[in-house]
């Protein structure tokens, strides 16, 4: 493996190369973060979806694969304000889309994940289980949950989407920061989905934090190839964070319908749509965001009731045949993806950023 210049960030975490697969919950597997891991970079397990008997397993299987250093991200979120009238107009808006696959929609939605915030077995399963690195999607953790971590020895990083939500999670205690570009795919990490997105790109963002805070700065969003992270770290970025370009590899749990979109023309039109899940979140265009284009922000309930219903017809669909519905996430350098082993993208990636730091 080709040697890169270093940083404390990397050397605290066990990492030979500046590399972070991201933690693409229902899509990053164990097989994936330990084929990232023993490459040298940071493989992560999404966990938001899971509860903490199902994280526990993930946990375990990667550690069945690998030694190296394991990112375990959780989501926290504000918990759901659940509004029946809204969900019911919810609903009867989906109706068609059901009715197109041949179903009825649910009769009821459900809050279906729970928040950090609020979820003490997953926090005391962390405890128990001590993975080198746990991150945080769409919020603070409380003071409680950060010091607890922290006095078992987990290093701690955390998404922000703007100077303000960098610095309320620098002030918490966290040990780095994820700089979340508008480019990156999947959910944006912006604290409150209803207040004003300033939608700052990646490289702007990553330059910004890393000459305003004290804490190093891991540039996230449209990265796809060693050029890319090279030129995070000249920005003063400590590593990359790439989740698109997993998505295609082998160990990925993207279906069949998602990887053949994914290496289509929709690659070239990802938007952000919070339809599918209730928040804002980068898909590649498909059904599901051609059909929610016009519908305004206050007609959704709230995240993750309105996944439920998300779910539910992206499973009507597959069901049916079609696979326009599923939470297809991807960035805006989705045309960049390739296919091919984890392992065998870490070569080419490691490859590819040597190259681009020995050009300058």
């Amino acid at each position: 493996m080709p040697a890169f210049p270093s940083s404390p960030l990397l050397e605290r975490l066990g990492m030979r190369a500046p590399i972070i697969q991201a933690p693409m919950a229902g899509v990053s597997s164990p097989a994936m973060a330990a084929a990232v891991s023993e490459s040298g970079g940071l493989g992560s397990l999404g966990v938001g979806a899971m509860n903490a008997s199902q994280a526990r397993d993930a946990i375990r299987q990667f550690r069945a694969l690998s030694s190296g250093p394991l990112n375990v991200n959780v989501f926290v979120h504000r918990p759901a304000h659940a509004d029946a009238q809204k969900e019911a107009a919810w609903l009867q808006r989906l109706a068609p889309e059901f009715e197109r696959a041949g179903t009825k929609p649910p009769s009821v939605l459900r809050e279906i994940y729970t928040s950090f915030l609020a979820d003490d077995d997953m926090l005391a399963m962390l405890l128990e289980e001590k993975p080198k690195v746990v991150s945080f999607h769409f919020g603070v953790p409380r003071a409680d949950q950060i010091a607890a971590l922290h006095q078992a020895g987990i290093v701690l990083l955390a998404s922000a989407t703007t100077v303000r939500e960098a610095q309320l999670l620098e002030a918490a205690g966290v040990d780095a920061i994820v700089a979340q570009g508008y480019e990156a795919g999947g959910h944006r990490g912006i604290f409150d989905p209803d207040g004003e997105d300033s939608r700052i790109g990646s490289f702007a963002l990553t330059r910004v934090l890393a000459r305003m805070l004290k804490l190093p700065v891991i540039a996230a969003g449209g990265i796809m190839d060693g050029a890319g992270i090279a030129a995070a770290l000249r920005l003063g970025a400590a590593g990359a964070q790439l989740g698109t370009a997993f998505v295609g590899t082998d160990e990925s749990l993207a279906d069949a319908g998602f990887r053949a979109l994914l290496f289509s023309d929709a690659a070239h039109h990802t938007t952000m749509t919070r339809v599918i899940s209730g928040r804002p979140a980068r898909s590649l265009a498909n059904a599901f965001t051609q059909w929610g284009a016009n519908v305004p922000d206050d007609a959704v309930p709230d995240y993750p009731i309105t996944y439920d219903a998300g779910k539910a017809l992206n499973a009507a669909g597959k069901a049916a045949g079609q696979s326009g519905y599923g939470a297809h996430w991807a960035g805006q350098g989705a045309p960049l993806a390739r296919a091919m082993s984890a392992r065998a993208l870490m070569q080419v990636l490691q490859d590819e950023l040597m190259r681009a730091l020995e050009a300058n």
